[in-house]
């Protein structure tokens, strides 16, 4: 039997990437799935490969009305959500005497406002459940300052705070909500760019185990907090980072 079998998922963000690698161990451990973004060719293939307890729907996670229709089509195809991974994200590289305010304001939108709804949005659905496990991805830009990168530092420190408050809130309701904060994992979007080249690479050369992380990585401890292996754990920061935020 799977780690997470029968349970019935909503992963953010997984056309590709980390998202990809979450729905995927989601589903190979006894998960349904329903796989979200704008990417939708990417996404649909994605979802297609992974076979039928997958499927994948457009959503844009900063508008509250597709979350209700996520949720409730997600119900309609597998039933009441039981996990829910926070998992899409953008980022925007800029100092900041140069960076825009519409910049700035929409990685908000897509890192923070869109967890709060995405929590939000579930809550019935798992309460229907009997309770459920909530996963937010945030960043090891969520425990210490990344330069160039104001508006994602600030988008992921707000998640791991959400966190904390949303476990105790949804304690009494048997609903589990944990923060995940990856260092730079090896995914297409923190492939180099002329903008960020410079810090991916130092990036990597402050890291004490020296390397990227693989996506797998990250969603090995998505999948343990999905399942009920970790039924004691909530309100806690799991870190994916390669040692970095030790320094």
């Amino acid at each position: 039997m799977g780690r997470v079998n029968g349970k019935v998922a909503i992963v953010t963000g997984a056309a590709r990437g980390m998202g990809a690698a979450h729905a995927r161990q989601l589903i190979e451990q006894g998960a349904s799935v329903m796989l979200t973004d704008v990417l939708d060719a990417e996404g649909e293939a994605t979802a297609a490969a992974l076979g039928t307890q997958a499927r994948y729907l457009h959503q844009d996670v900063t508008k509250e009305s597709e979350w209700q229709q996520i949720v409730a089509a997600t119900e309609e195809a597998f039933g009441p959500v039981s996990v829910l991974v926070n998992n899409a994200g953008i980022v925007s590289y800029s100092p900041i005497e140069s960076m825009q305010e519409s910049d700035y304001r929409r990685v908000i939108d897509v890192n923070q406002v869109a967890v709060f709804l995405g929590m939000k949005a579930v809550f019935p659905s798992m309460m229907k459940a009997g309770g459920g496990s909530i996963i937010n991805i945030s960043s090891v830009a969520g425990l210490i300052g990344a330069a160039h990168a104001l508006a994602y530092t600030a988008s992921k420190f707000a998640v791991r705070g959400m966190t904390k408050a949303a476990a105790v809130e949804f304690a009494p309701r048997n609903i589990r909500v944990n923060s995940v904060h990856p260092g730079l994992i090896l995914t297409p979007m923190t492939k180099p760019t002329p903008e960020s080249e410079a810090s991916v690479t130092q990036f990597i050369a402050a890291t004490p185990l020296g390397r990227g992380g693989e996506p797998d990585e990250v969603a090995s401890i998505v999948l343990w907090l999905a399942s009920d292996e970790s039924s004691f754990s909530t309100g806690a920061e799991f870190v994916v980072d390669g040692g970095i935020s030790c320094q």
